[in-house]
């Protein structure tokens, strides 16, 4: 069985990666730019851009189930190139696809969905790994600045999201469920920054920016006008699922999701 792994040096598909090695499975992995991977030993990275379905024959050549993202680019946009990639998937004899939900559905997810492959979505809240963004101002003036101080997102692990993902590649029996996928707790930005100040032993303030700030500050950095109205909507008014905690990771796995203070305690260095 080989198991092809798109956005396999991402926040999630390195860890997707890193399971799927643990259980024994065959794993390709596409990146767009190989030599840059650095993935673990036994990982066959393969060439290949999600945007342009014209690299990607190789690639799905021999493949059994495939992790696949609905974003791409250096921009994160909503790919538009799903029915090319279901039609591939089709053709090379995929039978199974785990769905990397973006938050809006998507070309790729429809394209999927409405073809003879079995798939799976997976609904993950805010990673926990989004915190790292923060990692710079902490360091170097102690503060935060973000919109939307107060609202509570579960926000997850993201090695729980690579062990689900793992999981729904490798058994039967998820084809056609759709899985949100949460941390074990609701925590606002505000507290996050306490929590990560409590992992580096010293103080964080934090400040909250308005939405227009917040846009202005987007902008600047080259987000794509629909990337920053997807988090304007995410993070100032995200639907009840994003705070409601589920039970995935612990039925699918075995074990509870891991805790935020873990995962700051394991970046603790990147804040310091």
């Amino acid at each position: 069985m080989t198991i092809l792994v798109t956005g396999a040096t991402g926040k999630a598909g390195r860890h997707v990666v890193e399971h799927l090695l643990r259980t024994g499975q065959d794993v390709r992995a596409l990146a767009r730019r190989p030599e840059r991977a650095a993935l673990p030993a036994g990982v066959q990275v393969m060439a290949g851009d999600l945007t342009d379905p014209d690299t990607l024959g190789p690639a799905f050549d021999g493949v059994t189930a495939v992790h696949l993202l609905t974003t791409g680019g250096d921009d994160y946009a909503t790919l538009t190139t799903g029915p090319e990639i279901a039609d591939l998937a089709e053709k090379a004899g995929v039978r199974r696809v785990a769905l990397l939900w973006n938050g809006q559905d998507g070309p790729v997810e429809k394209a999927v969905e409405a073809s003879g492959l079995e798939w799976t979505r997976l609904q993950p809240v805010d990673f926990m790994s989004n915190a790292l963004a923060w990692a710079a101002s902490i360091a170097t003036d102690g503060v935060v600045r973000e919109p939307f101080a107060d609202v509570p997102v579960a926000v997850v692990h993201e090695a729980d999201v690579g062990a689900v993902a793992a999981a729904v590649l490798v058994a039967e029996g998820h084809a056609g469920r759709t899985y949100s996928i949460t941390g074990p707790e609701a925590l606002t930005p505000r507290q996050r920054v306490a929590v990560i100040a409590g992992a580096i032993g010293r103080p964080v303030e934090f400040v909250e920016l308005t939405e227009e700030q917040a846009r202005a500050r987007w902008r600047a950095d080259g987000y794509a006008d629909e990337l920053i109205d997807l988090l304007v909507a995410w993070q100032s008014n995200p639907p009840a699922a994003a705070s409601t905690v589920a039970d995935t990771v612990e039925r699918l796995t075995g074990r509870p999701p891991l805790r935020f203070d873990r995962w700051a305690a394991e970046q603790a260095t990147a804040f310091r």
